[in-house]
């Protein structure tokens, strides 16, 4: 098996097609199609169903194409790095981070890994917290920042921070009268609210709170983009609940927010650090993870924005 087979491999799984492989990949198709009856039969098993529509993995194909990608990155990080002037920390690395954690961190993060590793190519990979944790799992990213402490046993784990929730609504709302710095969780129940899907683990955070104190959710609306759930709430459909992160990008569009703290509940979800483990870690995914911390505290010390805190030791 070489490493073309599977960058070709990849290709084909990623196109949809041979054709469109092809194209990307400026090879011929029938020498395409060599190379891929030579990697079935060297693992044994068909790779892919074919069919009018185009080609999709099998099983074994899938689970070739999760670990091709990861030994494909490797070996190109391996390559940066060996043709990198001494020492000098060159190569890719990937890095997952929720929607609410790229407002608050995303743009102070690149521009440290910028100026202070320009040999660094900073991947960053915005999604809801489940779709983050499966491609950590599957081994698709060198880090990510997560709310659960136990995504997989054979990933290094550590606190990052704490922040807390808080209920959110546009400034001139009438939801609940101007001056209030705190709401319970009864006067959040009663206004129409716009939350994540289920699915996710805000929403099922939200969720037990509310159930804990016998309370119904009033969810007129479940959204899963962060942009659009935030224009569905300046626009008054509903209030929503969530960390500071949420509007932290909202104020230079001129929109100005409420973020009322809960008065009966210590309201907080705890963010994790999730890394490869150190024989899997390179040096460039080691400096970023460094820098990830690096900003959290800066954030947090800076005290610029409320909700915030270190991780209880």
């Amino acid at each position: 098996m070489e490493i073309r087979q599977l960058r070709y491999f990849v290709q084909i799984i990623e196109s949809g097609s041979l054709s469109r492989a092809s194209q990307r990949l400026h090879i011929a198709q029938p020498a395409l199609s060599q190379q891929l009856k030579q990697l079935e039969e060297e693992i044994g098993k068909p790779l892919l169903n074919r069919s009018s529509k185009g080609v999709t993995p099998t099983e074994s194909g899938l689970a070739l194409y999760h670990h091709a990608r990861f030994l494909l990155r490797q070996f190109d990080q391996s390559i940066a790095i060996v043709r990198s002037e001494a020492g000098a920390i060159r190569g890719m690395v990937s890095v997952g981070l929720p929607a609410t954690t790229v407002s608050a961190l995303g743009l102070q993060l690149v521009r440290r890994v910028r100026q202070r590793f320009p040999g660094v190519l900073l991947n960053v990979v915005e999604g809801m917290s489940g779709h983050i944790g499966q491609l950590m799992r599957l081994g698709q990213l060198d880090l990510a920042v997560l709310f659960s402490p136990d995504l997989a046993p054979d990933l290094v784990t550590e606190p990052l921070m704490v922040e807390e929730l808080f209920f959110i609504i546009p400034e001139h709302s009438a939801l609940i009268p101007a001056g209030r710095t705190a709401v319970s969780l009864a006067e959040a129940a009663a206004v129409p609210l716009i939350l994540p899907t289920g699915v996710h683990g805000l929403r099922q955070r939200i969720a037990a709170e509310f159930e804990n104190r016998g309370l119904s959710l009033n969810v007129v609306a479940e959204i899963d983009s962060l942009s659009l759930l935030m224009n569905c709430v300046y626009d008054e459909v509903g209030a929503t609940i969530k960390p500071m992160g949420a509007v932290m990008q909202e104020q230079p569009k001129g929109r100005r927010w409420r973020c009322l703290s809960f008065s009966d509940v210590a309201f907080q979800r705890r963010n994790f650090l999730y890394s490869l483990p150190s024989e899997r870690l390179t040096p460039a995914a080691a400096v970023v993870a460094a820098e990830i911390k690096e900003t959290v505290r800066e954030l947090i010390e800076g005290k610029a924005w409320p909700g915030f805190e270190e991780p209880a030791a």
